[in-house]
């Protein structure tokens, strides 16, 4: 792995970042890791922190077994907690009416960890959550993925 980061960075190629569309009327909103650029970053973040909370009531646990390897355990579940997806959906649910539908857009596949979680929050939620990354669409209701947790 570190001979092909070294190639890579030989050749000046970089990661494409992962971000997360979400579209509100007619106005596109996107989300990156960790972002904090947003005028509702802090009613975003409590909204997640409720959510995880919830979450872990109902018997979620972070998958941090794909998040970066050189991190400490606590560190790793940190940062898949603040995924573009869940500030996306975060996002969606203090914006939307209970009940509506919500819809985001990956560029990039979803991780195990939002996948996983997005489960939990369309059951806790009672929200229908479609995903669409960038291999197929995720249709998330009542805690299950209409891809059958293989993707």
């Amino acid at each position: 792995a570190a001979s092909v980061r070294q190639v890579a960075k030989k050749r000046k190629l970089a990661k494409v970042p992962g971000c997360t569309l979400i579209e509100l009327g007619e106005t596109p909103y996107v989300f990156t890791c960790g972002d904090r650029s947003h005028p509702q970053t802090t009613a975003i973040y409590a909204k997640l922190e409720c959510l995880m909370a919830k979450m872990k009531e109902a018997g979620y646990q972070a998958e941090t077994e794909t998040a970066l390897h050189d991190v400490e355990d606590e560190e790793k579940e940190l940062m898949v907690n603040v995924h573009s997806e869940k500030l996306a959906i975060a996002f969606a649910l203090i914006s939307t009416e209970p009940g509506t539908e919500i819809r985001i857009f990956k560029n990039l596949r979803v991780c195990l960890d939002c996948h996983s979680a997005t489960k939990f929050i369309s059951k806790i939620t009672e929200r229908a959550i479609i995903v669409r990354d960038a291999n197929r669409f995720h249709h998330f209701k009542d805690g299950v993925c209409s891809c059958g947790d293989y993707w």
